[in-house]
C-alpha cells in the first residue's frame, strides 16, 4: 500500500476535525475525498502534507512512518500538493517556480534527464513556454493552476495531492486532465465539485462525513447513487418501525 492511517487525529484551530480516522490506498488508486464543505477533505489532505500536525493515530507513506516528519521531508519523498490557492511564488518567473518542483525531485538512479522532465510538463501544458520568464504573480488563474500542476508533477510523486484542480482551468485543459490522471501510473487524491470530472478520473471514492472516512470502489456517480440507494433503504426501514 502507499498510504496507512491509522486512527488519526487532526485539528483546525481548536475544531476537531479527523476524529480516530483510519484507511488505506493501494498503488494506482485515483481516490476522490467526497463530503460536504467544512467536513475535513482540505484538512485532511493538509495533514497528510504535515501543514497541519496529527495529534494521534499515525500515518504511513510508503512503508514508513511519516507522522512526525516535516512538510519538506515529506515532499522529498513523493508526497506533492497542489492546494487550492495554488501557492505559487509570485516573484518568481514560470521557470523558476518549475524548478522548485524538479529541486523536489527524489534522486533515483536512472531517473529521466531534466530536459526531458521538463519537456514532459510542457507537452502536457504548452502554454508554459511561452511565458517561461514571466513572475506567476502576474498569471492569469488558469495560468497560475497549470503551473501549480506542472511544478507538483516535476518533483514525480508517488502521491499527488490535488485541491479543487479544475479551478480556472478551461474545458480543453480540463479534458487533459482527465486523460493525465486516467493514465496516471503513481496514486493520487482529488478534491473537487466536478463532477464530470470526477466520473472521468476516479476509481474509488473516500465519503468524509462526521469525522470518518469511508472508501468505496467506484466513480462519483456509482457512490452517488449507491449512497442514495442506502438512505432510502434507511429510511423506509425507520418508517415500518
Amino acid at each position: 500500500m502507499v498510504l496507512k492511517l491509522e486512527d488519526v487525529n487532526a485539528y483546525y484551530g481548536e475544531s476537531h476535525i479527523l476524529r480516530d480516522v483510519s484507511f488505506t490506498i493501494d498503488p494506482g488508486e485515483v481516490v476522490c475525498l467526497m463530503g460536504r464543505n467544512g467536513v475535513g477533505k482540505t484538512t485532511t489532505l493538509k495533514t497528510l502534507t504535515g501543514l497541519l500536525p496529527v495529534k494521534g493515530g499515525k500515518i504511513s507513506f510508503d512503508g514508513t512512518d511519516i507522522t512526525h516528519f516535516k512538510t519538506d521531508i515529506r515532499a522529498k519523498r513523493g508526497l506533492a500538493y497542489v492546494p487550492q490557492g495554488r501557492e505559487i511564488i509570485p516573484h518568481l518567473t514560470v521557470k523558476q517556480n518549475l524548478l522548485l518542483g524538479y529541486w523536489n525531485r527524489p534522486t533515483i538512479s536512472g531517473d529521466v534527464s531534466e530536459k526531458d522532465a521538463f519537456d514532459e510538463v510542457y507537452q502536457l501544458f504548452p502554454k508554459l513556454t511561452q511565458i517561461l520568464h514571466r513572475p506567476g504573480g502576474v498569471l492569469s488563474g488558469g495560468e497560475q493552476q497549470q503551473l501549480a500542476i506542472g511544478r507538483a508533477i516535476l518533483s514525480s510523486p508517488k502521491l499527488l495531492l490535488l485541491d479543487e484542480p479544475t479551478n480556472s482551468l478551461d474545458v480543453e485543459t480540463i479534458r487533459w486532465l482527465e486523460n493525465f490522471l486516467a493514465d496516471y501510473e503513481n496514486t493520487a487524491i482529488v478534491v473537487s465539485h466536478d463532477r464530470h470530472f470526477l466520473d472521468a478520473v476516479c476509481t474509488h471514492v473516500a465519503d468524509v462525513d462526521r469525522n470518518k472516512i469511508s472508501i468505496y470502489t467506484g466513480n462519483y456517480t456509482f457512490w452517488y447513487e449507491s449512497s442514495q440507494l442506502a438512505a432510502r433503504q434507511l429510511s423506509d426501514k425507520n418508517k415500518k418501525m
